[in-house]
């Protein structure tokens, strides 16, 4: 991982890592505030997120992530993240094709200090979700 120095490149890469298949637990912080918040689960906790998110690039392939509106604000050690995403894997166990589109909201944390194995920018929460029609 080459490390971006922006909120809105390290998404961007984000979204390479789920393509490519590449380990994800780097981009959340190891913290226990940190927290995903999936189409279909609840993970609180930097060790929580890490290992569902071990285990999604273990039984998961052929990912596609086509970003549709990508906002993001980088402020003061911190930046939003918002963007509308369509999404579509593969589930290695069942071999079934799953698709969503999907809204993606987030808060990422300027790391103060630099990592070779990890951004200078990590999700501290995202949250991730279906709309439907009510």
């Amino acid at each position: 991982m080459s490390p971006s120095a922006t909120a809105e490149g390290v998404v961007r890469d984000y979204y390479d890592a789920l393509r490519d298949g590449d380990p994800l637990e780097p981009y959340f912080c190891d913290d226990d505030s940190t927290v995903k918040f999936g189409i279909s689960e609840s993970l609180f906790g930097g060790r929580e997120v890490a290992a569902a998110l071990e285990e999604q690039t273990e039984t998961t392939a052929g990912w596609s992530i086509e970003s549709r509106h990508l906002v993001v604000e980088e402020r003061d050690g911190f930046a939003t993240v918002a963007d509308e995403v369509a999404m579509a894997w593969t589930d290695l166990e069942s071999g079934d094709r799953h698709r969503f589109d999907s809204r993606w909201s987030g808060t990422l944390i300027e790391r103060a200090m630099a990592d070779a194995d990890a951004p200078d920018w990590q999700f501290a929460g995202m949250h991730v979700s279906a709309p439907h029609e009510l």
